[in-house]
């Protein structure tokens, strides 16, 4: 994780609008006690905490892994705020287990989600587009559950956001009733346009918020000239057990300090 080579781009092309805490779960499918690769996952998670503000952002990944940020995988994925609120525990809770009731009357376990990463990012305007960036702290050495879900130790993604009021092509993004409706000064940055940058960042702050990312690189100083400053972390000073109040009794831990499935 360089952080101390020179940047290739002038610092006057950037601007970092937003920095915080960002953390990666996944959920096992629906029954299963465990996830022993990609084809046992429901869902991969994002959540940011930015600095210096009280939201919390629940979002989920569309394609159940993050974009490839390397050649040799999927570069482009959709993703979509599920949750916001003030308060941690009520992100917590969207990631415990859940009972849900089928269609036919019977009853079937949603595992709890298990965190699979913990990192600081920021969100970077740079030129006409916007960056998502982040270097992750946890778990020291990425292994298995890592790399199938593309959770990289710096990485950095084009995000843009979708506009709630043009229709999606058939077959893909949110239905009417669960799309975002954002305020009057947010919508009129499209401009009719279908996709825009991500700036504000306070696009984020409306559930239903659809983004496109597309994975752009690995060498986030060099390539935006945006230094992030990870901590050394370990399970007693984990900023995810004081940030998120997730609690180390319902959240298998492995995939978040060994890299391990579970």
């Amino acid at each position: 994780m360089a952080q101390n080579r020179k940047p290739i781009v002038s610092r006057a092309a950037t601007r970092v609008s937003e920095r915080g805490h960002i953390y990666f779960f996944y959920r096992p499918r629906v029954d299963a006690k465990a996830a022993k690769g990609l084809d046992d996952v429901q869902r991969v998670y994002l959540v940011l905490s930015p600095r210096g503000k009280d939201c919390y952002r629940l979002l989920i990944i569309g394609e159940k892994r993050l974009p490839a940020v390397a050649d040799g995988g999927d570069r482009k994925s959709w993703a979509f705020v599920e949750k916001v609120s003030d308060r941690a525990e009520e992100i917590e809770d969207e990631l415990d287990p859940h009972m849900s009731v089928t269609k036919t009357g019977g009853e079937r376990r949603q595992p709890a989600a298990r965190p699979a990463g913990e990192g600081v990012y920021g969100i970077v305007r740079h030129r006409d587009h916007t960056h998502m960036a982040y270097v992750l702290e946890l778990p020291a050495e990425p292994d298995e559950a890592q790399r199938a879900l593309n959770i990289v130790e710096e990485g950095s993604y084009i995000v843009a956001v979708k506009n709630p009021q043009l229709p999606p092509a058939p077959g893909t993004g949110l239905d009417a009733r669960r799309r975002a409706t954002f305020s009057k000064p947010l919508q009129s940055r499209f401009r009719g346009r279908r996709l825009i940058p991500l700036d504000p960042p306070e696009f984020l702050d409306q559930e239903g918020t659809e983004i496109l990312m597309t994975g752009v690189g690995q060498n986030i100083f060099e390539e935006l000239g945006v230094a992030l400053t990870p901590e050394r972390e370990a399970k007693a000073t984990a900023y995810i057990f004081r940030d998120l109040n997730i609690e180390k009794s319902v959240h298998p831990l492995e995939p978040l300090f060994k890299g391990e499935w579970i």
